[in-house]
């Protein structure tokens, strides 16, 4: 995790707020749903807008952060407003408390579709799916404009390997 990560973490108050553990946390197997390579290509237009407005947000509230920072002279350990804010202080604090609120609500809304989010900062999102009976991820990053990836559950994404047609013959539920 880098510095910045653990700052914004640290400004939203919660560890769960912005990391990538947090957000592919919900599935649990029994909710466990197993993709085709087609179903997964029906999503891509939504994730696409969805991923676009969370890597915006994710700017914003980056930029937001840094101007409080600047305001304050220091990263906040907390978003909570205190009585010895400056109004300007409260108002950025406000703000970015709203914007940290819907960029949570915009991965959920990738959750509530049956991705898990791999990778906030670069819009990687992974589904299950089952090649010649094995469960794997299918990998699918924003800007792709269809699913072309899979890897095994315990590889990450350098392990990513494309879907030739012998393995899209294979991808079966």
């Amino acid at each position: 995790m880098s510095n910045h990560e653990g700052r914004r973490r640290s400004a939203a108050g919660s560890n769960s707020a912005l990391g990538p553990e947090a957000l592919g946390r919900e599935v649990t197997p029994g909710t466990l749903r197993v993709f085709t390579i087609s179903e997964v290509n029906a999503l891509i237009p939504t994730l696409t807008l969805i991923v676009a407005q969370q890597l915006r947000e994710q700017s914003d509230i980056e930029q937001g952060l840094a101007e409080l920072t600047r305001l304050l002279g220091e990263t906040p350990i907390s978003l909570d407003l205190d009585a010895s804010d400056e109004p300007e202080v409260k108002r950025h604090k406000r703000e970015l408390s709203h914007r940290i609120h819907q960029y949570e609500q915009g991965w959920r809304k990738v959750r509530a579709l049956g991705g898990i989010v791999k990778d906030p900062r670069i819009g990687l999102v992974d589904f299950y799916g089952r090649i010649d009976g094995k469960v794997m991820w299918l990998c699918w990053r924003y800007g792709e404009d269809s699913l072309g990836y899979y890897h095994e559950l315990d590889a990450g994404y350098s392990g990513r390997r494309p879907i030739s047609a012998d393995v899209r013959k294979n991808l079966v539920n």
